[in-house]
């Protein structure tokens, strides 16, 4: 008999356990508000690409590494560079840009929590070399559902990080069974705590949220042979399938040191059929994916001055150095292959590029209801809480400010100090009340038919730069107002009853 140093647990008391170590030592992988926001938005049923894109543009270090891994050869079937994360969203898609993330997120609290223990810190880049593998397997798929095999394959050994991390006492004692017993983990795990280690991952996974197909993809999917005339495996199981073989590989690969391929290729073998994918396709993408891991061990390392460039773009540090060219890129792209997307879509690309290309602390776009007799605001990147948005709007009758100002004149209106004295009159009270902190801040108008229909509001802590905006800004700046204006136009020709809300 083995020696328990632990009595076997009931579920419950499993469970309790788990959650009061959780409590004690923080929730793995720490999700964070935004990868709440990131499910969230893939779950949503409206303004799904803004909010994707307002939720990655919230953290600066995933926004690089989102457009890093959108312009990598894994897209390049595309064949187009993309620069800001709303033109990602736009041509890649809503899920997969979630699952893009969503992969990066686990990835950053994985890593975090690996620091604790060696043990779980062999799980965790287990679960990342897992996601590698899946990365390539599902890229050789005509499936194409790669990103979220990715999640799904990162996820798969989340019941074992899970009491690794929390219950290591029981942990070592699961593994003793295992091997005086010759039985699998999940047996030994089901004997200690009650539960099987896929089931406490599939548990843990419901209670962060995740979307329903990713927690039941959260199991062990034994090998069988597929007939000629067997049915695709269901999509749910597809990605169950893709996640066991790659959790297998890079267990061979992380746990042995001269990991034999006889072993790779009979995993390869084991799944290829139910993958839909030749064996020696499988073995390759594997190979590949364990190359790649080895000459950038993981994604969430990265390299130091990747780092240090993460770090300097979440400063504010006000408009960067090559404005200009940011400028350019946005306004070429949604002058181009963007100009078949909706007006929601353009006006998000519009309002990132301007976000991005004037270094804003803040950007909102406002649009303008006719029928209410107000100036709404619609999106906004940057400092903007929830409950900031409903509160930015106010009426359409003319007043003597410097916003109804901009938008009689049709002019672009750049404020470099609005804390200078004698210029408090010419500022409305929404203004001060919401947005009062701002020193300085720019007002682009939107005239369709010498009406205005809206304005792009963008605003800064400190001022941008000594030189303001340059007049090769500025000439850009009316060239996006004006692409803006003729998306809106072709919206109201599209749909007349919006066409007479606005006007």
């Amino acid at each position: 008999m083995t020696k328990q140093d632990h009595p076997p647990l009931t579920p419950d008391k499993t469970l309790d356990l788990l959650m009061s170590r959780i409590r004690q030592r923080g929730d793995l992988p720490g999700f964070s508000r935004v990868v709440s926001a990131i499910v969230s938005a893939m779950q949503g049923d409206d303004d799904r690409e803004f909010s994707m894109t307002r939720t990655v543009l919230s953290d600066p270090t995933l926004t690089q590494r989102v457009l890093r891994l959108a312009n990598s050869a894994m897209y390049s079937v595309f064949g187009q560079s993309i620069n800001t994360v709303s033109k990602a969203v736009i041509v890649l898609g809503t899920e997969t840009i979630g699952h893009l993330a969503l992969g990066l997120k686990l990835i950053d609290g994985l890593s975090v929590a690996s620091q604790g223990t060696a043990t779980t810190r062999s799980e965790m880049e287990k679960a990342v070399l897992a996601g590698q593998i899946a990365r390539q397997v599902a890229s050789s798929s005509p499936r194409r559902d790669t990103e979220e095999a990715v999640v799904c394959s990162i996820l798969h050994s989340l019941g074992r990080l899970m009491v690794s991390f929390y219950l290591p006492e029981y942990w070592s004692q699961i593994q003793l069974i295992a091997a005086e017993r010759g039985v699998t983990e999940n047996a030994a795990a089901a004997e200690m705590l009650g539960l099987p280690l896929d089931e406490i991952g599939r548990l843990v996974a419901r209670r962060w949220g995740l979307p329903g197909e990713l927690v039941a993809s959260l199991k062990e999917v034994q090998p069988h042979a597929m007939e000629d005339d067997s049915e695709p495996l269901e999509h749910a199981d597809w990605l169950a399938a893709v996640s066991t073989m790659a959790t297998q590989c890079a267990t061979v690969l992380c746990e042995e040191k001269n990991a034999s391929v006889a072993d790779l290729a009979g995993i390869a073998e084991n799944y290829a059929g139910m993958l839909g994918l030749d064996a020696a396709v499988l073995l390759s993408a594997v190979e590949s994916a364990h190359q790649l891991s080895q000459e950038e061990r993981t994604v969430a390392r990265g390299s130091q001055p990747d780092g240090e460039a993460d770090q300097q773009l979440a400063l504010p540090l006000g408009k960067p150095e090559d404005s200009i060219d940011i400028l350019k890129r946005g306004v070429s792209d949604l002058r181009s292959d963007l100009i078949s997307a909706s007006t929601g879509q353009l006006m998000t690309v519009a309002l990132e590029t301007v976000y991005k290309g004037l270094g804003l602390g803040r950007a909102v776009a406002f649009l303008r209801n006719q029928e209410a007799g107000k100036y709404m605001a619609q999106m906004c990147f940057g400092e903007c809480m929830e409950e900031l948005l409903p509160r930015l709007s106010f009426s359409d009758a003319y007043q003597p400010d410097v916003f109804h100002a901009a938008l009689a004149n049709n002019k672009m209106v750049y404020v470099e100090d609005a804390q200078a004295a004698g210029f408090t009159s010419k500022l409305p009270r929404w203004w001060r009340e919401e947005l009062g902190a701002s020193r300085s801040f720019v007002i682009l108008p939107l005239m369709l038919n010498f009406h205005p229909v809206g304005f792009i509001y963008g605003d800064w802590q400190a001022a941008p730069s000594q030189a303001g905006i340059a007049s090769g800004e500025v000439t850009l700046l009316d060239d996006l107002r004006a692409i803006v204006v003729k998306a809106i136009e072709h919206r109201c020709q599209m749909d007349p009853a919006w066409g007479r809300a606005m006007h």
